[in-house]
């Protein structure tokens, strides 16, 4: 990181302004930030911006560089990338057969990609996602932590309050009916408190804002070691206003592309992130496509679509480098008795103890077949569940 800042591959006039204005290594400028650096040495955020990421990328290189000289730098086999793969987590979406098409749920190290008309439930799977991680390992969760980017407001904490008491619900009911050691003591400090407190809320106005807080995330995360999910929900709507320079804008998203990828492998994160939709004109006929691009489209592993067929919501997984494309209904409710279909039950709660699932799901039946008005959940509940196939 000391790095002088004559070294790094920029324009000699940039250089020159930022030895002028006082900047002698890579570090100060990382310490600067986009709005300060272009106040010190009289250039837009933009291009303060792009010095930024040019700097993080050389620094970047320079790391990877200095851990194959030390010999940290492995080669490994096929096999070995293959039980890597398999050996990484997922996060449940509590929608069984959303799961099932993503093979199991949203990975770790990768970046998912939801795109969908407003309203189709892109920010519900978001906040889902965020008390999801959190679930104990003892019941068949990450135990992570979560950074939730909100780009549009959209962040609702009373929604997330309900889908955590929900979760919580599920995981005392499954400790009730087994009675174990470890699920008893994972559920004494797995509450709503401690969920909500382990979301890292970041509201960025701009896209400016966000690309400063997606640069800055490493060293968030080297001082949160336990999150395992980043969710940027919307990543378009900062970047389709006041753009004319469209070039300057695709560079932008290439470099921010590339730095959640960094994020998810560097930190064995899932990426997920939300996207608009956006009318393509054809020859004869106009289509509803995802936002930002062809070339965007590059950038996530795992690509779904939610989308409606008349009152219906579908999801549609399109682009996945395991599974088949497949589309599912799914449903959201907003009580734990209103919504539920009895095949759809078992996507509730998915756990790798068969018959643990099992006992929970009678449990679950026996509330739901002798609701009377109160069964003792609070109303409200958000669940992400799905109708039967």
């Amino acid at each position: 990181m000391q790095r002088d800042v004559g070294s790094v591959p920029l324009a000699p006039a940039l250089r020159a302004r930022l030895v002028s204005g006082g900047f002698q290594t890579v570090q100060e400028l990382l310490e600067t930030g986009p709005c300060g650096l272009s106040k010190e040495i009289g250039i837009s955020k933009e291009e303060a911006l792009e010095v930024l990421q040019v700097v993080r990328q050389e620094c970047h290189g320079d790391a990877e560089r200095a851990a194959a000289r030390s010999g940290a730098s492995r080669k490994c086999t096929a096999l070995e990338l293959l039980e890597e793969e398999q050996a990484q987590g997922f996060i449940i979406t509590f929608c069984s057969a959303l799961d099932n098409i993503l093979g199991g749920g949203v990975q770790l190290t990768k970046i998912t990609e939801v795109c969908g008309a407003p309203g189709v439930g892109k920010t519900q799977l978001c906040m889902q996602l965020a008390v999801d991680v959190q679930i104990p390992e003892c019941f068949g969760g990450v135990a992570g932590e979560a950074v939730f980017i909100d780009t549009e407001g959209s962040f609702i904490v009373d929604r997330v309050v309900d889908i955590a008491a929900a979760c919580v619900q599920h995981c005392h009911l499954i400790a009730e009916a087994h009675q174990e050691e470890d699920h008893l003591k994972a559920l004494e400090t797995f509450s709503v408190e401690s969920i909500l407190s382990h979301i890292y809320y970041f509201r960025c106005r701009d896209y400016i804002e966000l690309l400063a807080q997606v640069y800055l995330l490493p060293d968030f995360l080297l001082e949160h070691s336990k999150v395992r999910l980043v969710v940027v929900d919307g990543i378009a709507f900062p970047f389709r206003h006041d753009f004319e320079d469209l070039s300057l804008r695709t560079r932008l998203l290439n470099g921010l592309a590339q730095q959640l990828i960094i994020i998810a492998n560097d930190h064995k994160s899932a990426v997920v992130l939300t996207n608009q939709m956006t009318t393509r004109i054809g020859q004869s006929q106009s289509t509803l496509v995802p936002a930002l691009g062809e070339s965007w489209g590059h950038a996530a592993t795992v690509r779904l679509i939610f989308h409606w067929d008349n009152s219906q919501r579908l999801a549609t997984l399109y682009k996945s480098p395991s599974q088949k494309e497949s589309t599912v209904p799914y449903h959201i409710t907003v009580s734990i008795s209103f919504g539920l279909e009895t095949a759809s039950c078992k996507g509730l709660f998915r756990h790798t103890d068969k018959s643990a699932n099992d006992v929970f799901l009678v449990l679950l039946f026996s509330c739901l077949m002798t609701v009377t008005g109160n069964t003792g959940m609070s109303p409200g509940l958000l669940i992400f569940c799905t109708f039967s196939l």
